[in-house]
């Protein structure tokens, strides 16, 4: 069935044919590594976290991504190693991607507790295009004259990680570089690239209001070459170490509401709702994301301790 997406996405987006093309997450702040290769590692033991998001459901040819990320510390926490599948299915596009994660660690103080991380990424994506299926308002228009099938797309990333156990910053760029010759399509203004460098600032602090209650504000900002920058600003409360309660603001988006729940010292389970603010909500009924993740590895600190990012 053919899509108004792509139209959708030139009138309603501020980048046009380059809208959403690194994924969209809403509980991003409890896993960090979709974001940046230098979290990798950056707690003592390991984690798998799966997630899907349907975004603005309604909406025909909405984006729709499952995501799935393992990662751990190696070599006496001096590394960390992590691995990332994502499949991002947006319109007539769909994108699936692989990425292997390494990140080294420098230890700011005697103790060990401040560090810096250095991560890259490394990895591909194969690429699908159906535009030739996408319903245009101008027959002929040569960005949809021909189909991109299963185009083999090698991508590298980086990122920094300064964190302490009470708070973080970091800075990423997903895809510094891409090898996408084949899917520039035919339009004169796209430059040398398709797939466009999106670079995250994240940072968010920790306060112990007692011993039941903990408060976390954080803050993502999301640059684009030749877009408004956008922001999403977060506040969660965590209640009685189990219970994580919050709300994220994003600019020119959505407003969100999060809930997570720790199911004993091991499993954690996530849901997100973002309803839309944008000039979309007439057309969509908000977005759902799920999560469940999953420590795992010998260490007698994470029974003690929640995670807080």
């Amino acid at each position: 069935m053919k899509k108004l997406l792509f139209i959708s996405a030139i009138l309603f987006g501020s980048s046009g044919l380059f809208a959403q093309q690194e994924m969209m997450l809403s509980q991003y702040m409890f896993n960090g590594l979709f974001l940046n290769p230098a979290y990798s590692g950056t707690h003592s033991y390991a984690e798998a976290t799966g997630l899907y998001r349907a975004q603005w459901t309604g909406f025909e040819g909405a984006p729709r991504t499952q995501t799935f990320g393992v990662e751990g510390p190696i070599s006496n926490e001096l590394m960390g190693l992590g691995l990332t599948f994502i499949n991002d299915q947006l319109g007539d596009t769909r994108q699936t991607q692989v990425f292997a994660n390494w990140s080294y660690h420098l230890f700011l103080d005697p103790e060990g507790e401040t560090r810096l991380s250095f991560g890259i990424r490394a990895g591909f994506s194969d690429y699908t295009a159906n535009l030739t299926d996408t319903k245009v308002f101008d027959n002929g228009d040569p960005v949809f004259a021909e189909d991109v099938s299963n185009e083999f797309v090698p991508k590298f990333g980086a990122g920094v990680y300064l964190y302490d156990k009470m708070w973080y910053v970091g800075l990423s760029v997903p895809t510094i570089f891409a090898a996408d010759k084949n899917v520039r399509f035919n339009i004169n203004d796209v430059g040398d690239r398709y797939f466009e460098p999106h670079t995250y600032l994240t940072a968010g602090y920790v306060f112990k209001l007692n011993e039941n209650l903990v408060l976390k504000p954080s803050f993502l900002i999301k640059y684009l070459h030749d877009t408004p920058l956008q922001a999403d600003i977060n506040c969660n409360l965590l209640i009685k170490n189990t219970f994580w309660v919050g709300a994220s603001f994003r600019s020119g988006d959505a407003v969100v509401g999060l809930l997570e729940y720790n199911i004993g010292n091991d499993f954690r389970v996530g849901y997100a709702y973002d309803f839309t603010t944008s000039q979309l909500n007439t057309y969509n009924n908000g977005s759902h994301e799920v999560m469940l993740s999953f420590k795992f590895g010998k260490d007698p600190i994470k029974t003690k301790s929640p995670r807080y990012f």
